[in-house]
């Protein structure tokens, strides 16, 4: 009986040295008095995570209210966040909601779609910071819960590829 091999998924951390991630981590715990150190972790790995897979796909993807804590303070760190979108290939812009605007907008569906895309590319999925705007289990100082807009609208933005500039004449 053979068996299938499995590959273990990667995880958002492995996408920054360890003294980015230490940055970026010690960023969340700044923002949020009492945090413990492991849940700032495992915030700014699922934002990396997201990211990443944001600059993979053309799906309309947010983060939940705790993943969305980790990713501003990425991008807090606009250098590193920068460097990143560059080694991604795509930058990965974020459009911010007014607090208010986002409970009446609020579609569940988009969750579990955008936990599968960060599933398909490739990435662990910490279920417990991927809950609803309702769900304070982890709370966090974000204020509010991104949701995309409309079939062909997304909170994620990634800019436009440039263009190959044309080789000159006589060159090959």
């Amino acid at each position: 009986m053979s068996s299938i091999p499995t590959v273990a998924p990667r995880t958002g951390r492995e996408l920054l040295t360890d003294e980015e991630f230490a940055a970026v981590t010690a960023t969340v715990l700044d923002n949020n008095p009492g945090m413990r150190m492991v849940t700032a972790e495992r915030i700014a790995e699922q934002a990396l995570a997201f990211v990443a897979t944001a600059a993979g796909t053309e799906l309309p993807l947010a983060p939940s209210r705790v993943v969305d804590e980790g990713w501003h303070a990425l991008i807090l760190h606009t250098r590193l966040y920068e460097a990143l979108g560059n080694r991604l290939g795509q930058f990965v812009h974020h459009v911010p909601e007014r607090p208010d605007s986002t409970r009446a907008a609020y579609d569940p569906d988009w969750l579990p779609r955008t936990t599968d895309a960060i599933r398909q590319a490739g990435y662990e999925v910490d279920e417990d910071l991927w809950r609803g705007p309702e769900d304070v289990t982890v709370p966090v100082r974000a204020p509010a819960q991104h949701t995309p807009k409309g079939p062909n609208c997304t909170v994620i933005q990634p800019k436009p590829k440039p263009k190959p500039t044309t080789a000159s004449a006589g060159t090959v």
